[in-house]
């Protein structure tokens, strides 16, 4: 048995991890670097493994940095199964297909820019739209929770609710070898508990080796309600001053929470309730759309809510604006709306264009509610730039800039203890998915367990670890 690295390893983009056992190798996600250049940079390298010689993929949720190289997997000769739950089948084929729009327009920007400088090479997507329907048709079994599935003779894998967004998972993998059944657990992205719209993390069985995301592994988030009053503060300040809220947002589970607590807000009157609010995000509002068809991944709050007919994901002054004329038109208003666009780190989509027009402004706010990754747009933001640059022009920052993190989709250090304390005494847990100088701080936190911080393409022999 052997373990391998090839992302989110002292990082906390690209997610990927190569188990291999009885001559099968099964991958753990295979996700898009985001960030800056060099993480971008990262994305056209080789995997680190052929693509042609694995034969599942077990993907754990549909955000980017866990689904986004699957077209490129697929282009580079991948040919196996892709393993996910039902949620994350529709909503990964709804992130990617966005992806591949948004890699093919920024292929053309950069072809422009190079030919305006007199170089006649073309700039190609790292995948297109046709190679990304191609990967669609490598999405084979749709597993549901607590459900064990053969994956080959002697490997069985349990999804296992991740609480992180809809249909996100653990993956359980239960290996029988001479007689003995060896438990590896993969978390995926653990949520934060007591969070709206979606059930709590599950209870994981004790485990053997735990291969677990670190993201807020030195940090505690804010509870919740501290969390809305500051974010309700925030709003409602900014329209008694004229001006509009602009909150980039991911365009799955951060963007519904947000509508979640914005209707709630309205119906204690600690929202006004003709605040105009916009969801400018084209796969936000998609994603909405498929939330309302899963309700086996809501709390039971929810789930009655919607059961009563009463929509918890709508409410007066909500506008939904897919098309670009639509979007181009908020840019109009000078003051009193909330604007929630991606993407969340700013790396791309609308909220750049509405960043243009309101970072400048001394009178509006921007919110940032979900973590941003070094070298992005978001974090420099969060950091305090004086000015940042947004297509080509220095906007200075003079916006009031909040940043609230207990809307964390990601449990914080308390919660990733208590997930890593119920499954037992692990002979050895990997630490992934986490910046540098964050995983440190978990590891020290860790008790009868033997920790690794693997490097990017790192290889294990399980057989030593066990």
């Amino acid at each position: 048995m052997k373990l391998e690295f090839h992302g989110a390893d002292q990082d906390v983009t690209g997610s990927c991890h190569l188990f291999e056992a009885f001559g099968k190798k099964i991958l753990i996600d295979c996700g898009l670097y985001q960030g800056g250049k060099e993480l971008t940079e990262e994305n056209s390298k080789p995997f680190g493994f052929e693509p042609a010689d694995i034969d599942y993929l077990l993907l754990t949720h549909a955000h980017l940095d866990h689904c986004g190289r699957i077209p490129l997997l697929v282009k580079r000769g991948f040919t196996g199964e892709i393993i996910t739950t039902s949620a994350s089948c529709e909503l990964a084929r709804l992130v990617l297909l966005d992806a591949a729009h948004l890699q093919e327009d920024d292929a053309r920007y950069k072809s422009k820019r190079a030919s305006r400088h007199g170089q006649k090479n073309t700039i190609e997507p790292l995948y297109d739209a046709v190679d990304t329907l191609n990967s669609f048709g490598y999405f084979g079994r749709t597993i549901h929770y607590n459900q064990p599935i053969t994956i080959t003779p002697g490997i069985k894998a349990t999804f296992i609710n991740a609480g992180h967004i809809l249909g996100s998972a653990s993956v359980v993998l239960e290996i029988e070898d001479k007689g003995k059944t060896h438990t590896i657990v993969f978390s995926g992205d653990l949520g934060y508990g007591g969070r709206a719209i979606i059930k709590n993390p599950a209870t994981p069985p004790h485990a053997d080796i735990v291969i677990m995301e670190t993201t807020y592994g030195d940090r505690l988030h804010k509870t919740l309600n501290p969390t809305l009053d500051e974010f309700y503060t925030a709003i409602n300040t900014t329209i008694r001053r004229g001006g509009n809220i602009v909150i980039p947002s991911f365009a799955l589970e951060r963007a519904q929470e947000l509508l979640y607590y914005i209707r709630e807000g309205m119906e204690q009157d600690k929202l006004p309730q003709y605040l105009p609010v916009f969801l400018d995000s084209p796969m936000a509002i998609s994603a909405t759309r498929i939330f309302q068809r899963h309700p086996e991944c809501f709390d039971q709050e929810t789930h009655q809510l919607f059961q009563s007919g009463d929509d918890p994901l709508s409410f007066p002054g909500l506008q939904f604006t897919r098309e670009t004329a639509e979007s181009m038109a908020i840019n109009r208003i000078t003051g009193g709306a909330v604007i929630i666009a991606g993407s969340g780190m700013c790396t791309g989509g609308r909220v750049r264009h509405h960043l243009k027009h309101n970072l400048w402004n001394q009178r509006s706010t921007v919110i940032f509610v979900g973590y941003a990754a070094h070298g992005t747009l978001a974090r420099r933001i969060v950091d305090g730039a004086r000015s940042v640059k947004i297509y080509g022009e220095e906007i200075p920052v003079q916006a009031s800039v909040h940043t609230i993190g207990g809307f964390s989709a990601h449990a914080d250090q308390s919660q990733l203890l208590a997930w890593h304390n119920k499954t037992g005494d692990p002979k050895t847990t990997f630490l992934v998915h986490g910046d540098k100088d964050v995983m440190p701080v978990f590891a020290r936190k860790l008790h009868n367990t033997r920790v690794e911080i693997p490097d990017l393409h790192q290889q294990y022999n399980l057989e030593e670890w066990l």
